[in-house]
């Protein structure tokens, strides 16, 4: 099975920038695609971004385009989620994802982390 393990998560101040990585713990030759989901206490999943492995197709949610970037480095299989102009309402949960192609909906994705906190102080 495909393991991923999300990491860069923390405590910011409105305004200020983070980092996500996910990677997966286990070398295979499969070709996914990657996805970024969040979600707050109490509330559903959401949608964040998504990028194909071959391509460079991405698709971003309204509320994160401009200030998020998703991107990859194949070599090191890894994926990334770079986090800037932070807004107290981006405070969730953030789960990496991996499905067969590029998506905003998280029923295409087949294997999941188990999410970093990010929290953004005003």
């Amino acid at each position: 099975q495909v393991q991923l393990v999300e990491s860069g998560g923390g405590l910011v101040q409105a305004g200020g920038s983070l980092r996500l990585s996910c990677t997966s713990s286990v070398r295979t030759f499969a070709n996914f695609a990657m996805g970024w989901f969040r979600q707050a206490p109490g509330k559903e999943r959401e949608f964040v971004a998504t990028i194909s492995w071959s391509g460079g197709s991405t698709d971003y949610t309204d509320s994160v385009e401009g200030r998020f970037t998703i991107s990859r480095d194949n070599a090191k299989r890894m994926v990334y989620l770079q986090m800037s102009s932070l807004k107290p309402e981006d405070t969730a949960v953030y789960y990496c994802a991996a499905g067969p192609f590029v998506s905003p909906r998280d029923q295409d994705y087949d294997y999941w982390g188990q999410g970093t906190q990010v929290t953004v102080s005003s």
